[in-house]
């Protein structure tokens, strides 16, 4: 394995020793074994073979949570909750024939272990007191590994959204995905779901996101980006409590429709790359006193209209360019 695929590789396997939340993945009975199966045979504590000393790859260890943690040689390399910051995500995605590719020989992961792997990585994870091999071990380790987990801001956040929230009958996410949208947890076991008509952009229109009304107490991440939708289906997305999360890039909404939705309370991030937005929409905004990022790249908002919108939402981050 190279040392740009081990780096690779411990950039997530390092992700998921980082901390917990609530654990849907129990890391020793569902991702250990793939580890063991795939990747610990060149990540593993030193050992003699036919005389001669075999090392680690990379000095990278995958045989024990502390040792995850440690990292390799080139040091620890840590983006947790984030996969399209990880690494082995990455790799185990190439192609066959890339040279990257994780692991270069033998079986590949599964799409079912690429799945849970994802998802350890997007919640962060917990080795739910597994140690593995104590060879090598610094003193202290094992107690450092032990404290407690200290909930991210971002774990909280979603936690205080999630209650109350009830999940959805199959018969109700069966119509929303009759109306061409895609819909699933935003990670698993959670009532709380994320949107997108990314299959059928073409054909979304203000009457299939008028279609999504049953779930809007569940919705907190949607997609509508290069769809066909009009100020009509803003007046829709107003009425959805918990949206965090909201892409409109290249649609035809105007500033008169953005007024829809000023009385959200929970949105966070709102793309307008693309639109025909200018300053007089930005008004609308202001309102939303959630706010942290506004994307107006190649709209037709100014300067001095964004710089009036951060003054009037502290710590809101916005730019046309």
């Amino acid at each position: 394995m190279s040392i740009s695929v081990c780096r690779s590789v411990f950039f997530v396997i390092a992700c998921l020793a980082a901390s917990s939340v609530r654990a849907a993945v129990n890391f020793e009975k569902d991702l250990l074994p793939v580890l063991t199966k795939k990747c610990i045979d060149c990540h593993k504590a030193p050992y003699e073979e036919n005389g001669k000393k075999k090392e680690p790859k990379v000095g990278l260890r995958l045989d024990a949570s502390w040792a995850i943690v440690k990292g390799s040689e080139n040091g620890p390399i840590l983006t947790p909750g984030a996969p399209d910051k990880s690494g082995l995500y990455e790799v185990v995605m190439l192609p066959k024939d890339d040279d990257g590719h994780m692991p270069p020989k033998g079986d590949d992961l599964t799409s079912e272990e690429i799945k849970l792997l994802k998802t350890w990585i997007e919640e962060g994870a917990d080795f739910g007191g597994w140690l593995g091999s104590a060879q090598g071990m610094p003193a202290g380790a094992a107690t450092e590994m032990a404290k407690p987990h200290k909930p991210r801001e971002h774990e909280l956040f979603f936690t205080a959204l999630e209650k109350e929230v009830k999940p959805l009958s199959d018969d109700l996410l069966a119509k929303a995905k009759a109306a061409g949208a895609q819909v699933a947890p935003v990670k698993v076991e959670s009532p709380l779901l994320r949107v997108d008509f990314l299959t059928g952009v073409s054909k979304c229109d203000d009457e299939k996101v008028a279609a999504l009304l049953p779930l809007k107490e569940n919705i907190v991440q949607l997609d509508l980006g290069r769809t066909i939708l009009t100020d009509a289906a803003l007046k829709t997305l107003g009425q959805l409590p918990r949206l965090i999360s909201l892409d409109l890039r290249q649609t035809k909404i105007t500033d008169a429709g953005l007024e829809s939705l000023s009385g959200l309370k929970k949105l966070r991030t709102l793309n307008l790359y693309g639109t025909e937005i200018t300053d007089a929409g930005l008004k609308h905004l202001a309102k939303i006193k959630s706010l942290k990022n506004v994307y107006l790249w190649q709209s037709k908002a100014t300067k001095a209209g964004v710089k009036q919108l951060a003054a009037a939402v502290p710590g809101l981050k916005a730019s046309v360019e």
